[in-house]
């Protein structure tokens, strides 16, 4: 007899030849080895979510809801207006809204009908007090009144027929269809009993699908998108409820208007409509504000649809809610394009900028205001600041000095428009820029002497324009007075020559403008930003660059352009300036500027030119390069017949500052005299005539011509 050993544990020492097969990787199995089966509970609970998961069974527990719903909500459509038409409900309601709106005449009027409305109640249901007795007394004279024509009937049938029973024949048949309908009522009424409840369920029902009583999530595919639905009250108040903010959704709870008392009139805005919300006692505006994108879904539109600013009034917000993809559509083109006539008037006239979000014209006063634009790259800077220079260039008064620190031609057209015109972004083209804007600030200084002796002098504006700014702000070179050109600090020259424009410039209408990109304490120092009057910011990263490009108070009271979209608002400035007209209350402006493409710019140059009697723009040549001092007298000198000789010196220094930054009129005086020229005086003061250089330059190239010869 043989037993079987069952071992109810695995051995742990394994045979020496299976620990070596463990140790080796195992090969895949045969391809025709037989699968492992996968367990039935692995197998059901693949099928179970498979079927919870699928679509029809998604939509199938869709539309159980949204039927269920449509009749229960449907019931409760029909309760509220069966209650508002047996009581004064209504009335009441619009007496509290009108009451809170401050409309005192419409609560008077809304509270005279609520009277009427209870008297003739009072009537009807006084009435009701005697209506018995009197459907009495109606009822018996009927009846006596119908007997009595069925019988006179009948005596005009008899004596027709000559047979005495036909004076009854009407009035039995009258009994007799009296006995039908009774049996008619008698067959119909039970299965009315049954099917009059379905029936009313199907009319609530009708009633909830029309209303489209039911979760946003349980609506058909086609009712589900409300986008471009139109704002009303009961929208506006329904997705204030829905923030997440428990305060705000009990005191809408508890209010017996359902929160309509919070709201303004709500108002058509441009592309928009605009509402005020007074808020409740719990509620502060920073968390409606934090709370945008959700606002906005609420309000079936996408964030940058919505506007949250903050009015003067207390505890108030206002939201601006734009049209369905409305702020998708281009604005057209600048007026500058369409109107060959328009003219510019530095002093008293406005450029137009572009449009505001409710579609009016955003107008931009220039005069005696610094401007700082700012934004990320490509999108759209250099164009906004480039339409207020081509504007203003139609006012032939005014004089322009530009560095173009990107140097790829976006101010070319310029080129006979500006006196200085730097376009280049090596450290040298910083330098040039670094001396304009100092040349600025000795120009700036010498009005300021005029000024002093005679208050009454006035002066062409000077507009000094510097694009691309943070690549001088972060220029590393030093000059040879060991003081850096770039920098933050006061040993820098270019910030410290911009600071004293901004201190003092605006007195004598030299005025600073510049261009930066992506703000930061580096390439754009708060002292800078800070003495601008315009300030205007496209799309940047964060809350603290909206702070740096428009200051704390715009984006406290909502300014917001680091939620504008990266390349999708090309062109949308947040501006905050005393120079644009906004509504009361705010500090800043959303602004959807015109965008002048490079061949309508010159063209507008062009016109530009033809208002001017002609300037030379002095352009910037790299350093180390050999002068011509007689050239460049030439070149200074430009169309003009001829100048003082101050003013070539400026031009001169301007032109190549290593070379002619330390000349005086000795200087210029010895270049002259050594080609048979000088400077005369004319009415008082020594100036150089544009026709003795340019003799003085063909009798040295004919001199020069007769060597070369011999």
């Amino acid at each position: 007899m043989s037993e079987n050993v069952v071992h109810l544990h695995k051995p742990t020492d394994l045979p020496a030849e299976d620990a070596v097969t463990r140790l080796t990787v195992v090969p895949d199995p045969a391809p025709d080895a037989p699968a492992v089966p996968v367990p039935l509970w692995v197998r059901s609970g693949r099928a179970v979510k498979g079927a919870v998961t699928h679509e029809r069974t998604r939509a199938t527990v869709r539309a159980a809801v949204r039927h269920g719903m449509y009749t229960f909500n449907g019931g409760r459509i029909v309760a509220r207006r069966t209650w508002d038409g047996r009581t004064g409900a209504r009335y009441e309601r619009m007496i509290r809204a009108a009451e809170a709106a401050g409309n005192l005449e419409a609560a008077e009027e809304w509270e005279e009908r609520l009277q009427r409305f209870r008297t003739a109640r009072h009537h009807r249901r006084m009435d009701l007090l005697h209506s018995p007795v009197e459907a009495a007394k109606g009822a018996a004279v009927g009846t006596g009144m119908g007997i009595g024509t069925l019988i006179a009937l009948g005596v005009v049938m008899a004596i027709n027929t000559g047979n005495p029973i036909d004076v009854l024949t009407p009035l039995e048949a009258t009994i007799d269809f009296i006995s039908l309908l009774i049996r008619i009522v008698q067959v119909v009424w039970g299965p009315a009993l049954t099917i009059g409840p379905f029936l009313a369920l199907l009319a609530l029902w009708a009633v909830g699908r029309n209303q489209q009583a039911a979760p946003q999530w349980a609506l058909p595919a086609n009712a589900r998108s409300a986008e471009g639905e139109p704002i009303t009250p009961s929208i506006v108040v329904k997705a204030l409820g829905h923030l997440g903010l428990p305060a705000l959704r009990k005191a809408i709870k508890d209010m017996d208007d359902g929160g309509a008392a919070m709201l303004s009139p709500i108002v058509i805005a441009g592309c928009g409509v605009e509402v005020d919300v007074l808020l409740p006692l719990e509620v502060s505006t920073v968390e409606i504000q934090q709370r945008r994108r959700k606002l906005a879904e609420n309000l079936s539109r996408h964030e940058h649809e919505v506007f949250i600013t903050i009015p003067e009034a207390a505890r108030t917000v206002r939201l601006w809610i734009a049209d369905s993809g409305a702020l998708d559509e281009p604005i057209g083109p600048s007026p500058l394009v369409t109107d060959d006539t328009l003219t510019a008037n530095y002093r008293t006239g406005r450029a137009p900028w572009g449009r505001n979000l409710r579609g009016d014209a955003a107008e931009l006063s220039l005069y005696q205001r610094h401007v700082l634009v700012t934004g990320r790259s490509n999108q759209g800077k250099t164009a906004s600041l480039r339409s207020l220079a081509l504007w203003l260039a139609l006012d032939r008064s005014v004089q322009f000095w530009m560095a173009d620190l990107k140097g790829v031609g976006d101010w070319a057209m310029f080129d006979g428009i500006a006196e200085v015109l730097i376009q280049g972004p090596s450290d040298d083209h910083v330098i040039q820029a670094t001396e304009m804007v100092e040349d600025a600030v000795r120009e700036m200084n010498r009005r300021i002497e005029v000024r002093r002796t005679d208050p009454a002098a006035t002066f062409p504006p000077l507009i000094v324009i510097v694009d691309e700014a943070q690549v001088a702000f972060m220029c590393p070179v030093v000059g040879k007075d060991k003081r850096p050109y770039g920098g933050s600090k006061a040993t820098s020259r270019y910030f410290m020559a911009v600071r004293k424009i901004h201190n003092q410039g605006r007195a004598v209408d030299v005025l600073m403008w510049q261009g930066t990109q992506d703000p930061t304490d580096q390439n754009l120092p708060k002292l800078v930003r800070e003495g601008a009057h315009t300030r205007a910011s496209l799309v940047v990263g964060t809350e603290s660059q909206s702070r740096m490009a428009l200051g704390d108070k715009a984006v406290d009271d909502g300014a917001a352009p680091h939620l504008l979209r990266q390349g999708l608002d090309k062109g949308t400035l947040v501006v905050a300036s005393d120079g644009i007209e906004m509504p009361k209350g705010q500090s800043s402006i959303t602004v959807r500027t015109h965008f002048i493409d490079d061949e309508p710019a010159a063209e507008i140059a062009e016109r530009a030119k033809m208002l001017r009697d002609g300037v030379t723009t002095l352009r910037t040549v790299e350093r180390g390069e050999e002068r011509d001092p007689l050239a460049d007298i030439a070149a200074a000198l430009g169309d003009s017949t001829r100048l003082p000789t101050t003013d070539v010196l400026k031009r001169l220094a301007a032109l190549n500052e290593d070379a002619y930054g330390g000349w005086t009129n000795g200087d210029l005086k010895r270049v002259l005299e050594a080609h048979g020229e000088e400077p005369k005086k004319s009415h008082g003061r020594m100036v150089v005539h544009r026709e003795h250089v340019l003799r003085a330059l063909a009798t040295r190239d004919t001199d020069g011509s007769a060597s070369a010869a011999e």
